[in-house]
């Protein structure tokens, strides 16, 4: 069974910084791509950034220049630096692992619990 988990987040005012974590563990031979995405309140879930297994990086819009995502391979993690927060960046951040290659499953994606990330003015 895979399963991803997220740490970090908090509350942090405008202009600071922080950085979320998710780890996936279990018998992984590969993930495709690893990606965040937020959830404010009263609106859809949206993505922030993705990583694909060959490094590449795609961001949102409203994120680029401030964010940056990257991933450990050797540990399955992937992370997002955030500077320069926006209280427009509050929400809830998920992690999620896309095209994972276990020893039962190929293809499968699954998400991380989510993390609170609050941005005071």
């Amino acid at each position: 069974q895979v399963q991803l988990v997220q740490s970090g987040g908090g509350l942090v005012q405008a202009g600071g910084s922080l950085r979320l974590s998710c780890a996936a563990s279990g018998r992984i031979f590969s993930i495709n791509a690893m990606a965040w995405y937020r959830q404010a309140p009263g609106k859809q879930r949206e993505l922030v950034a993705q990583i694909i297994s060959g490094a590449s990086t795609n961001y949102a819009d409203s994120v680029k220049g401030r964010f940056t995502i990257s991933r450990d391979n050797a540990k399955n993690t992937v992370y997002l630096q955030m500077n320069s927060l926006k209280p427009e960046d509050t929400g809830v951040y998920y992690c999620e692992a896309l095209g994972v290659h276990t020893i039962s499953t190929m293809g499968s994606n699954y998400w991380g619990q989510g993390t609170q990330v609050t941005v005071s003015s």
